[in-house]
């Protein structure tokens, strides 16, 4: 059997302007990155504007397993099969970041015959956007160190700096470090830290942003630290913005790649959604309505993470409406979460199914809340049975839900036509009545409430004296009208990771709050989020290689 890099290999690639003529745009329109990867200029972007709007559609999952549930995968295929019934459809993806390519994940550019070429360079370097967000990051992280060496004269509280440096890798070593050691020429010292860059708040403007004076507006009200009496300290405070946008000058473009097939592929941003909002960027998403008859999208992890934020942070803010969501599961994952082990999955076992169905209800019942019509694709196993596939089937049945079998990873767009001609009878069939699951005007506590109650199934949230106290502050400085971003675990409904399935009888506990002002939106930190992962006993890394003649094995 090939691997997925195989098979990326051994197709022959359209060249990238050929590509972009399926959806109107002349090469004029495009930068190139050579013969297979460009740019979108900000002039095109701005001519297709009033195009009308194409339908969009989420691509979503239930909360990841080790099992695997291949949301991407799903999102890709949906698109080539779209492509092969003759409609215009386009995606928009996320960058993949080098952390967990070279970590536990390995590539994250789809699968088998639905993957998205050069899947080589869009998990390695591709065109740079992710270096360009790290190096505004650090930026800004070195004039603020700068700006207390040089007599501090905005009076900044050096233990009350947010800003960290980031890397664009998971190297737990650098989670906790001291800096500005060696004597008064060096700085001063002080405690500091390494996130992992799409953590930082730069991938957050940058994914919101609708324009680069957007994206300069974001830029310039992002929080780096506090002064001694207590007051924000912010990018334009230290004279950075202008820099840090003519960093960003060329990421903020999106970026058009192809399918196996030759489908149009958007891959832009790409903030994890278990500590940020998880969405591809605002401009990539609009370009692929603008330009297409269907836009395919996702957002990160599980709905209750990635689907709550596109639609309570992203949509909101960018004023887009979704037309209908694809909720991606396997067989092999549900049982998972009825509490069987990884080497058991693949005997039938149709008691731990309907025990672990109850994480794919409870996100049924979470996008019907927002007003979305849905579909539930099966990533189908050769393991699955018939028995169990008829009992999901029954079940989503009785939640008035279609279901469709999808083997996209295996047969490409051929795989998912059953699942595009449902989703397709759906849009023609059902209206979509979103709207946000709160409201923004009610207060911080209550909106972190309603997160944890409607979508996570919580009985209650518990503040601590810590989180009560931020609440208090944000209020008191004008920030309570901001949407919430929720960081929490991605593997639970809950704040636990070990609660599998549809837990009950929880409470979610809040230990933090952080403003991320650029981004618009407030954190409320709920456990112990990693920001910079650390790698693995054995790394995805030990088993890559090139050879000499530039052939790439072991990526993926």
């Amino acid at each position: 059997m090939l691997t997925d890099v195989e098979i990326a290999q051994s197709t022959v690639m359209e060249p990238i302007k050929n590509v972009a003529e399926k959806i109107g745009l002349t090469e004029d329109d495009l930068e190139l990155y050579g013969k297979y990867k460009a740019k979108i200029s900000l002039e095109t972007i701005k001519k297709v504007e009033n195009n009308p709007d194409g339908k969009l559609i989420l691509v979503t999952a239930i909360n990841p397993t080790p099992a695997g549930e291949g949301k991407t995968t799903t999102m890709i295929g949906l698109s080539q099969a779209l492509h092969q019934l003759g409609k215009k459809s386009i995606v928009a993806m996320r960058e993949p970041s080098l952390g967990p390519c070279f970590g536990i994940k390995g590539g994250a550019a789809g699968g088998g015959y639905a993957q998205v070429v050069p899947m080589e360079d869009i998990n390695l370097h591709f065109t740079g956007d992710i270096h360009a967000i790290t190096s505004a990051n650090n930026l800004i992280a070195a004039m603020l160190d700068n700006s207390i060496q040089q007599g501090n004269p905005l009076n900044i509280d050096t233990r009350q700096i947010v800003w960290k440096r980031v890397v664009d890798l998971n190297d737990r070593a650098l989670r906790h470090i001291v800096v500005g050691l060696g004597g008064k020429p060096n700085g001063v010292p002080r405690e500091d830290g390494f996130d992992i860059s799409v953590a930082s708040e730069v991938m957050g403007i940058l994914c919101l942003s609708t324009s680069l004076e957007d994206l300069k507006a974001r830029a310039a009200r992002m929080i780096v630290a506090y002064n001694y009496d207590g007051e924000p300290v912010t990018v334009d405070d230290i004279h950075a913005t202008g820099a840090v946008t003519l960093l960003l000058k060329d990421a903020i473009k999106p970026n058009l790649v192809q399918t196996l097939d030759h489908t149009p592929v958007f891959v832009h941003g790409g903030p994890f959604a278990n500590i940020a909002h998880g969405c591809n960027s605002v401009m990539a998403t609009k370009l692929a309505m603008k330009l297409g008859d269907y836009a395919i999208t996702e957002a990160g992890f599980g709905a209750d993470l990635g689907a709550e934020k596109f639609l309570d942070i992203k949509c909101r803010q960018a004023g887009l409406n979704p037309d209908a969501v694809v909720i991606v599961a396997t067989v092999r994952a549900l049982k998972m979460h009825g509490g069987i082990n990884k080497k058991e999955l693949g005997t039938e076992n149709l008691e731990a199914l309907k025990k672990g169905i109850g994480n794919l209800t409870k996100h049924i019942e979470n996008i019907k809340k927002f007003g979305l019509p849905c579909i539930v694709a099966i990533n189908a196993f050769p393991t699955d049975t018939e028995a169990e596939l008829k009992l999901l089937d029954d079940m989503c049945k009785e939640l008035n839900v279609e279901v469709s079998i999808s083997e996209v990873w295996a047969k490409g767009g051929e795989g998912g036509i059953d699942l595009a001609n449902k989703l397709l009878n759906i849009l023609e069939t059902e209206e979509s009545h979103y709207a946000p699951i709160y409201s923004l005007d009610m207060p911080i506590d209550e909106k972190i409430k309603t997160i944890a109650k409607e979508i996570y199934g919580a009985d209650d949230v518990v503040f601590t004296k810590k989180a009560a106290n931020k609440i208090k502050k944000f209020t008191a400085q004008g920030l309570g009208d901001l949407p919430i971003c929720v960081a929490k675990t991605q593997y639970s409904l809950s704040d636990d990771a070990t609660l599998l399935g549809r837990p009950e009888g929880f409470k979610v506990t809040i230990n933090d709050l952080i403003p991320n002002t650029g981004s618009g939106f407030l954190v409320a930190i709920s456990g112990n989020i990693m920001r910079m992962p650390g790698l693995p006993k054995v790394p995805a890394a030990n088993n890559m290689d090139i050879d000499e003649e530039g052939k790439i094995t072991g990526l993926f």
